[in-house]
């Protein structure tokens, strides 16, 4: 349950994760969302990956990283029973 918190608790996580339910990006189309450095951007990717929040595929030269929907909706069912 504290890695679900800290996952969640950085606004640009939270914003990676919004981006990747819409669709998989790869780190340069993710990008162009933020005001941060592909190293930050790297670090944030590589927290979410531990969590199991994204998971990541290689195609060609180009790495797409897609948001796990079950470890998401599970991660929200958690936090809503909290609250109920």
């Amino acid at each position: 349950m504290d890695i679900i918190f800290k996952t969640l608790s950085d606004k640009n996580r939270r914003r990676i994760i919004q981006l990747l339910k819409e669709k998989s990006m790869t780190v340069s189309e993710l990008l162009t969302h933020f005001d941060i450095t592909q190293a930050s951007l790297s670090h944030h990717l590589d927290v979410l990956k531990r969590a199991n929040f994204v998971t990541d595929e290689r195609r060609g030269q180009f790495v797409y990283y897609t948001l796990n929907q079950t470890i998401f909706e599970e991660s929200v069912n958690l936090i809503l029973n909290l609250l109920v």
